[in-house]
């Protein structure tokens, strides 16, 4: 096919309006087609010098390579032969199954269609503008706009758009407040939801609330990660997929309470019960504890546990049989940084048992204020002040005496 050329056409009046007739690549079944166009510029009450300047305004990104070949690709099609296969296996297996969900239940009905370089940033302005009385929370509004940027930069990324068009388009207000405080659980509360697990999940829960870490690096943990008053932190494993840590931050040695560790090494004497059929069956906890094999294994198989299976079967119904609103893997870790905050732990101490890179993820989403943590800080400014004011007062008494 020729290269494109220098396109200047004459808008013509059809009716009420301008029209402007061009040329435009498009790709239809992998080829490249040249097809010819025909759009209403502006209204046939203006004048012809102002049309011209509209037709010249419109085709500015053609002439002058703004617009690239490759941004006349379907976007249904850039994401299924491109984006998913070459972007998608680096992200982790669960971040992989939310942009899966979100592309095939709102982005690909919504923009499936057009070509890439249809998806302009008012376009895009409109689409999350149309949210605004929608049932979606902001969260996942954000999602939805979190995957469809990652779309959009690999594409910027392989040269099919100059730019990314999602840059700068705003989220519609909620129509009540962010919430604040992030679901955590007391100590009362913890305590009794490890008595009501049966093992090994229990201790997988006494051990994430004690040291902070997330439930993929709970499924990676080796027992040569177990120290005398330490745990490393070098793998992570979640459905499947086995990756590094988070971050390099993540990727880290913590110090741990020894009665976590010594939870930890009870596994190896324990066995559990399972039903099978009309019968009862035993196994053991661990079934090898080898410097490279898994410190929490399937019960059956030794296999990884899978952490949606054990908050489904494990953690919610015990959490639900003691009345708590809110009980999962995240709340769990959100929960140590409260009580180390509450016990008036150090900022900087807290940032590396949580091991974030920004002491502000720490301090805004994950330590969250407690009522009573808020009581007794008022009530120790209120006797501060009263103090103060005591030996204030008592001094302007002795200088009157004098």
């Amino acid at each position: 096919m020729a290269r494109r050329r220098f396109q200047d056409p004459t808008p013509q009046k059809r009716g009420g309006w301008w029209t402007l007739r061009y040329w435009q690549d498009e790709f239809e079944e992998g080829k490249r087609i040249r097809q010819r166009k025909r759009i209403r510029l502006a209204p046939a009450t203006i004048g012809e010098r102002e049309a011209r300047r509209l037709a010249t305004e419109h085709l500015r990104p053609l002439n002058q390579g703004l617009q690239t070949i490759g941004s006349a690709t379907n976007f249904q099609a850039y994401v299924e032969k491109t984006y998913i296969p070459t972007v998608m296996p680096f992200l982790a297996k669960s971040t992989q199954d939310r942009y899966q969900g979100v592309l095939d239940n709102y982005l690909i009905p919504a923009f499936g269609k057009h070509c890439l370089r249809d998806l302009t940033p008012l376009a895009i302005q409109g689409y999350f503008s149309q949210m605004a009385n929608s049932p979606l929370s902001r969260e996942s509004k954000d999602k939805i706009r979190d995957v469809l940027a990652s779309v959009l930069v690999s594409a910027k990324k392989y040269g099919l758009l100059i730019t990314n068009p999602v840059e700068g388009v705003q989220l519609p207000r909620d129509k009540r407040g962010k919430r604040q405080v992030k679901p955590h659980i007391t100590p009362e509360q913890f305590d009794e939801l490890v008595n009501e697990m049966a093992e090994p999940y229990a201790t997988m829960v006494y051990v994430a609330i004690y040291t902070g870490l997330r439930i993929s690096e709970l499924a990676a943990l080796r027992w040569s990660d177990v120290g005398f008053d330490s745990i490393t932190i070098d793998e992570r494993f979640c459905r499947g997929d086995w990756s590094e840590p988070k971050s390099d931050s993540s990727n880290a040695t913590i110090g741990v309470d020894r009665r976590v560790i010594e939870r930890i090494h009870r596994l190896k004497l324990l066995t559990v019960d399972v039903r099978a059929g009309s019968g009862i069956r035993q196994y053991k906890v661990v079934k090898s504890d080898g410097p490279e094999d898994l410190v929490f294994q399937s019960v059956r198989k030794g296999a990884p546990m899978r952490d949606n299976n054990i908050l489904s079967r494990h953690i919610k119904p015990a959490g639900r049989k003691l009345g708590f609103g809110f009980v999962n893997w995240r709340s769990l870790r959100t929960s140590r940084a409260t009580w180390m905050i509450e016990a008036g732990a150090n900022p900087k101490d807290v940032q590396g048992q949580m091991r974030h890179s920004r002491i502000q993820t720490t301090l805004d989403i994950y330590a969250q204020f407690v009522p009573e943590s808020q009581r007794r800080a008022i009530e120790k400014t209120t006797s501060m002040i009263d103090e103060r004011i005591a030996v204030a007062r008592a001094g302007r008494v002795v200088g009157t005496v004098n």
